[in-house]
């Protein structure tokens, strides 16, 4: 393949410039003519697809029900919970005009949902048999941040899902939180083969009006690390200023307790940033569009026989996502190409192989090939498949425990940081301590406390008690 078509930067060298190729490269997606909006190209939208099919199935399960509410909202409604509109007001693009009409109100061009929904579920909620009152919506949401954007990881507007639950107990509420962190969970690393750290996030790290913030989140091979969902615990800082309320099993008002929570297209970009090599994408088969693909090897004598041991070929593969590369292009160029475009699994078929009545498979991770007997195809290629998935997860796993290190001062955490790794400590998590950590480390902050371990030393650099054990990292 020509150089202009394939990848020219290196990962480890150029890692913005290399993942911006990759992604335009691939097919993945392209620039529109509004910076940080990007469209997203089929082969993007299968992933996405294959993220909604997966999550949509597992919150229905959990009494979850799809809806739409609109995408402008009035000013005055976002500005009911203060702390929350002083959280998103510097991302916030507006609608100001009707035509040559100046609007008597401004509109907020959604950033999040909380306070259109929350509106509604005032007027919805009056008894604890309205509840838990539990909502999600696949929309889409623009903040007009001003940093360099990337696709994916950053644009201005992008996909997401935003569940929003209202629970007669905070127990409810807060088990709740847990479960969807879970669920994303799940989706980065059964489909996505990322693997990812669920916790807790510092209270300066928060999202705005929430009591509790939890996240999944995970380390890049760039040593950044970067945020892939959240499931916040709102408590009832919602439903007061909203004014939503019930009448629980005595007759009693109450405020209930609320939920929101969401994962969005950055994953894909994380999923990309994390397996993709120089060669282009790397897709973990679970989410690929085309798990295989055939590459016919013939010459003008062989072409018919060749063919047809293609679609042979094909057919002992029905039921998974085949392509037959029979494109008017040299072997060697389909090959580059299947590469670029991460397609997990290339099976090559010439005449000779057709003799022996077999054919040439080779993985995109690891670019290993194997002689399979057709009669064992279907079997075979299963297998592969598997195990792409699974060494991808596995990989990716050991390499963050290779860059993940615990520390216990300050001068520590700094030479950790400054390596490109991500530090480990027990910490009191302080708006005033992170402060000073962003300020000596060049911008490092708390990544999560760990759900799973628990502190059994003070504060590594205050001495004061520590809230738990917290990752932290430069981060996207």
């Amino acid at each position: 393949m020509a150089e202009q078509l394939g990848i020219t930067e290196k990962k480890n060298e150029n890692t913005g410039e290399w993942y911006q190729q990759v992604i335009l490269k691939s097919g993945l997606a392209d620039y529109s003519p509004v910076s940080g909006c990007m469209i997203l190209r089929p082969k993007a939208y299968h992933i996405w697809e294959q993220i909604q099919k997966f999550f949509d199935a597992e919150i229905r399960k959990l009494g979850v029900q799809n809806c739409y509410f609109p995408l402008l909202i009035p000013e005055s409604l976002l500005g009911k919970e203060s702390e929350h509109v002083e959280g998103f007001k510097p991302e916030v693009a507006w609608v100001t005009h009707g035509g040559d009409s100046q609007l008597p109100e401004r509109l907020a061009i959604r950033p999040t949902s909380e306070t259109i929904m929350y509106d509604a579920y005032s007027r919805w909620i009056r008894s604890h048999n309205d509840l838990p009152l539990k909502l999600n919506q696949w929309c889409n949401v623009v903040r007009w941040e001003f940093k360099h954007p990337m696709p994916f990881l950053r644009t201005r507007e992008f996909l997401w899902q935003e569940g929003h639950t209202a629970h007669a107990t905070s127990d409810s509420a807060e088990q709740e939180v847990y479960q969807i962190l879970d669920l994303y969970a799940s989706v980065f690393e059964e489909l996505l083969a990322v693997p990812v750290m669920k916790g807790i996030k510092s209270e300066k790290e928060k999202f705005a009006g929430a009591v509790f913030t939890t996240s999944v989140e995970t380390l890049l091979p760039n040593g950044k690390a970067i945020q892939g969902a959240t499931s916040h615990h709102l408590g009832q800082n919602f439903s007061k200023a909203f004014g939503i309320d019930f009448l629980d099993e005595k007759g009693e008002k109450q405020h209930p307790w609320q939920n929101s929570w969401g994962i969005s297209t950055r994953s894909i970009g994380i999923m990309v940033m994390m397996h993709s090599d120089d060669k282009g994408l790397v897709l973990p088969p679970a989410v690929a569009p085309i798990e295989a693909v055939i590459v016919p090897i013939y010459k003008e004598d062989t072409r018919v026989a060749v063919l047809e041991g293609a679609d042979e070929a094909k057919r002992l593969l029905k039921g998974r996502r085949v392509w037959i590369d029979n494109r008017d292009y040299t072997p060697g160029w389909k090959f580059h190409d299947a590469e670029l475009q991460g397609i997990p699994l290339r099976i090559e078929l010439g005449p000779k192989d057709l003799e022996k009545r077999s054919a040439v498979v080779v993985r995109r991770d690891t670019g290993t090939k194997e002689v399979v007997a057709l009669a064992d195809l279907t079997g075979r290629t299963t297998e592969l498949l598997a195990a792409m998935q699974r060494d991808l997860l596995e990989s990716q796993r050991k390499r963050i425990a290779e860059q993940t290190v615990d520390v216990a001062s300050m001068d520590e955490l700094k030479a950790a940081i400054d390596a490109r790794k991500m530090a480990r400590m027990p910490w009191c998590g302080t708006p005033a301590s992170e402060e000073k950590i962003k300020d000596a480390t060049g911008g490092a902050k708390s990544i999560n406390r760990s759900r799973d371990i628990a502190p059994t030393e003070p504060c590594a650099l205050t001495g004061e008690r520590a809230q738990g054990i917290y990752s932290f990292a430069k981060s996207y």
